[in-house]
């Protein structure tokens, strides 16, 4: 499969999906689609070598080798599964300062404390609104709870690395890119938003007759670009007209309400 995904603003990708002993595979890395309202032409090329481009507008937009950039074979290389982290391997990279002692008086103060600012109500009345209670706010001379100093850690080793060792699983396939066939084109098509149009499907061997298409396509999006900004000088035109009638409405129905309150 290969194409692009338009879904709202977060999910925008070119799709290049491989199937393989019955599984799909999606590449990993991310391509952006085109998401302009013009003409676009998307290339996908696929080598004898497992080797692959995607190209937009002829412009090279990721490349690399089928091995890469898809999770089709397994990976070369894996965990060791006869490695574990040593029982005495020490990773935390500082330790508690046992030097560092709290100081003197460092609780005394609470964290918060009554509003010294703060007085009684002339209206309160103590037999109907109780005892009046001043507010409390917050203590600035509260230091919060204390914690002993952080230092660098003489045993520290850094970070565990697990080792990798071969993939007895992993086997290299250099027919990845071979299928039965390549004489059918399947269009799937899922749409959010009116307007998308599909056409001018090319399956060849030979990239010379694809570029070809290049700068076809690129006449044509500059001519729809053309057209474009043509309709839409109309459209601000009329709109502006549109805004131009209403004003002078508004203009005339204020004249004749200061002409009314006139006579």
């Amino acid at each position: 499969m290969f194409g692009p995904d338009i879904c709202g603003h977060s999910n925008r990708r070119v799709h290049v999906i491989f199937e393989h002993d019955g599984q799909n595979h999606l590449i990993k890395k991310t391509i952006a689609p085109e998401t302009d309202v013009f003409t676009h032409l998307y290339t996908l090329v696929v080598n004898p070598d497992n080797t692959y481009k995607v190209l937009i507008d002829g412009e090279e937009k990721a490349a690399g080798t089928l091995a890469e950039d898809w999770d089709i074979l397994p990976p070369k290389e894996i965990l060791d599964p006869e490695a574990q982290k040593p029982a005495d391997w020490v990773d935390e990279k500082e330790i508690v300062d046992v030097e560092d002692k709290k100081p003197e008086g460092w609780d005394d103060e609470p964290a918060e404390i009554v509003d010294p600012e703060a007085t009684k109500p002339d209206d309160w009345d103590d037999e109907l609104d109780g005892d009046w209670e001043a507010p409390m706010i917050a203590n600035p001379e509260y230091k919060g709870p204390w914690t002993p100093r952080m230092v660098p850690n003489p045993a520290y080793k850094g970070p565990w690395i697990h080792p990798k060792v071969a993939n007895p699983e992993y086997k290299d396939d250099p027919t990845l890119y071979a299928y039965d066939s390549f004489g059918l084109v399947g269009v799937e098509i899922w749409q959010v938003k009116s307007g998308s149009i599909f056409d001018d499907f090319l399956i060849t061997d030979d990239f010379a007759e694809a570029e070809k298409y290049f700068d076809l396509v690129k006449e044509r999006r500059e001519a729809e670009k053309a057209a474009k900004e043509a309709d839409d000088t109309v459209k601000r035109a009329a709109a502006e007209a549109d805004r131009a009638a209403k004003q002078a409405e508004t203009d005339a129905q204020d004249d004749a309400e200061e002409d009314k309150d006139e006579l």
